[in-house]
């Protein structure tokens, strides 16, 4: 039987948001390490997790447990995270770090380490771009579950990173890779079910929309790496994740645009979570028009949006103080 869970012990604050420092070192005495601050990545929570051998510079001790989960909140959920501008995806503010720290709780009690976490993570993105190639709304359902489920263990990967102060550069990396992979296997699953199978014939155009609309993803998450590659090799000092004047376009055509942006944000489909929301819509739109042609309506529709808004994000962030020095 496992030991209950307890939501707060005696003594404590039951506030979620108690202003400790992000990087937590040991429950009970030791020094926090420095705040890393996550990476302006469009729509996608970008937690630092751990370091390839699970354990950090405190070794067997980085493997003590919370004793609530208001404390695993505390140390694991500060509001360096909550607050995150574009790191912080909306269903993680929502509902998703509300449940994920019962999911940290657990993977504490493990030797896992937050790396092997995020190894899940992206397994279980692979698995939603796959279950889009099942014909039909029960495909589109399966991957809009597990694309939630994505985010979830993503919540979990970085908790268990900040509890036992294993946050590395090898952990952001991972993360990239699980989510720039599932955010172009999604799209690239798309085009196989707009063409149906088997594919013959003029239905590789499909499949080929559905790669470029892969790659037209890839660059525009690439855009915000690119910023970051860009002040470092420049010497600038790195990015707050937060809305602030370096974010704003100049001019006052370009804020207009952005004002409009904001009332019709078509950039922001191109998420696992968006992709997976908008593929169950139009499976549905399939039951009466039916399956290939809304899921070919899908990419078509797509494609073009996703150029606009690359082109968009471009010209916000060079007009932006964020590649001036």
């Amino acid at each position: 039987m496992t030991d209950p869970i307890p939501e707060h012990v005696p003594g404590e604050s039951r506030g979620d948001d108690e202003r400790l420092p992000a990087d937590r070192a040991v429950p009970a005495g030791g020094t926090p390490s420095s705040d890393a601050t996550a990476d302006a990545a469009a729509t996608e929570d970008a937690d630092a997790t751990a370091d390839a051998d699970g354990f950090g510079a405190r070794g067997d001790q980085a493997y003590a447990r919370p004793s609530s989960i208001a404390e695993l909140r505390a140390v694991a959920q500060p509001d360096e995270v909550r607050s995150r501008a574009n790191a912080e995806h909306w269903t993680a503010s929502l509902y998703l770090r509300d449940i994920s720290p019962y999911l940290t709780w657990m993977l504490l009690k493990t030797r896992v380490s937050a790396n092997q976490v995020t190894g899940i993570m992206i397994l279980v993105g692979w698995s939603t771009a796959a279950a889009l190639l099942i014909p039909g709304i029960i495909g589109a359902v399966i991957a809009l579950v597990l694309g939630q489920l994505q985010m979830l263990v993503d919540c979990s990967d970085g908790e268990v990173a900040r509890w036992r102060g294993t946050r590395s550069p090898a952990g952001v990396f991972l993360d990239k890779v699980g989510h720039y992979t599932t955010e172009s296997l999604i799209p690239i699953a798309l085009g196989v079910r707009a063409a149906t199978w088997p594919i013959h014939g003029g239905d590789w155009l499909w499949t080929t929309i559905g790669t470029a609309l892969a790659l037209v993803i890839v660059l525009n998450k690439a855009l915000n790496d690119m910023v970051h590659v860009a002040r470092a090799n420049a010497g600038l000092a790195k990015l707050v994740d937060k809305r602030d004047a370096s974010t704003a376009p100049s001019g006052r055509r370009l804020a207009s645009l952005r004002r409009v942006a904001k009332f019709l944000p078509f950039h922001r489909l191109y998420h696992s979570v968006e992709l997976t929301m908008i593929a169950v819509v139009f499976a549905i739109l399939g039951l009466v028009i039916g399956s290939p042609l809304a899921d070919r309506i899908l990419v078509g529709v797509l494609l073009p949006l996703s150029v606009l808004a690359l082109a968009g994000h471009f010209v916000a962030i060079i007009s932006s103080r964020r590649v001036r020095g």
